[in-house]
Order: structure tokens, then C-alpha cells, then sequence
């Protein structure tokens, strides 16, 4: 299983399928391995996170860490969180903010990555790229998805995006701290625990 890990690993840092995209350059940002508990299904690397080849590396990252209750030691360790964005790459700057992550990558290595996680316990859809593509539901917002997560658990647990830009979300939407992140926490805490 390792060797295949190993592989599959290789096989997307070489990744050249949406290379005429990319105008920051191709630097596939995934991490993961055989027997990781929490897979973290996110939208795309920034730039920080592009330059830095280390996802999660910046102020969403934080916060995320944070609504997990996890060190950066636990976070980064592959045998607690493997991560795996929607899009691999850093998709380049739009104009109110990052591009949306790229289509290709998804259907083209989600599907081979999550059949060598089979150990993964919980899958983390963080922000509407991930819970459009993964959820199959009536709820038609992110809001909806998030404040109705316990529908959609033992496999998925939707969440809203980190990102600083999301302060007025997270200020009107108070109940995500004081409903959903305990039940958040204490599911990645028994998880980890295991």
C-alpha cells in the first residue's frame, strides 16, 4: 500500500493537466497517507500557500486550526489530516479575490486518492466548492448545509470557508461558534484519540 502511496503522490506533483491555466505556475499543494483518520476537502491553495508549498499556511489556516481545537504539530501530522483541495494548484487572482479552483483535478484524482484513504473516518468539506461537488442535497446554501451538518454526518461534516473575509458571515451567523464548533471538536477530538 505504501509503494502505491508513494506513487499516486508522485503521479500529482506531476500533474500538467490544467498547466495552460495556471499563470502563477503549477505546484501542486496535497497532503495525505495511507492510514490518515480526517480528510480535509478544501477549495485551493493561496498565493502564501503556493509560495510556500505548505497548505493551510495563512490566516484560513489559523482559524481552521482553531474551529479543530488541533495544534499545527496535530494538523500537519498526515496520519491525523490528509488534505486534499477541490483544486490543487494556485488557480491565479480574480477580480474580488482568488479564481475559483479549477475543474480538472477533482474528478481526475479525488476518486484515486479517497481509494487508497480507506482509514479516513471523517471528511471536512470546507467552504461551497467542496459541499457543491460532494453533497448531494436540498439545502441550496452553504449556511443551510452547515447549520443542518448533523444530516450529512458520519462521512461529511460541512464547514464554511476560514478565510478573514468571512468575518461578517461568522458575525451573522453566531450560532456556528456556539452550536456547530463543540460538536466539531469533540468529533476530531475522538477521532484523533483512536
Amino acid at each position: 500500500m505504501e509503494s502505491r502511496i508513494e506513487e499516486l503522490a508522485n503521479e500529482i506533483r506531476g500533474c500538467r493537466i490544467c498547466a495552460k491555466h495556471l499563470v502563477d505556475g503549477i505546484n501542486p499543494v496535497v497532503e495525505f497517507q495511507a492510514d490518515s483518520k480526517i480528510l480535509l476537502i478544501g477549495q485551493a491553495p493561496g498565493k502564501a500557500v503556493h509560495l510556500s508549498s505548505k497548505a493551510w499556511a495563512d490566516k484560513s489556516g489559523e482559524r481552521l486550526r482553531q474551529w479543530l481545537a488541533v495544534s499545527e504539530e496535530q494538523f500537519y501530522d498526515t496520519k491525523n489530516f490528509a488534505i486534499v483541495p477541490m483544486g490543487f494548484c494556485y488557480p491565479g487572482k480574480g477580480k474580488t479575490g482568488d479564481l475559483p479552483p479549477r475543474k480538472e483535478c477533482a474528478p481526475e484524482w479525488h476518486p484515486k486518492l479517497f481509494d487508497t484513504l480507506k482509514q479516513v473516518k471523517l471528511k471536512l468539506l470546507v467552504g461551497s466548492y467542496a459541499q457543491n461537488y460532494y453533497l448531494d442535497s436540498n439545502h441550496s446554501t452553504l449556511t443551510d448545509r452547515v447549520k443542518d451538518f448533523h444530516e450529512y454526518l458520519p462521512e461529511y461534516f460541512p464547514l464554511p470557508h476560514p478565510s478573514p473575509r468571512n468575518n461578517i458571515w461568522m458575525k451573522k451567523n453566531e450560532w456556528f461558534t456556539r452550536d456547530v464548533l463543540p460538536t466539531l471538536q469533540e468529533k476530531i477530538g475522538l477521532i484523533l484519540r483512536e
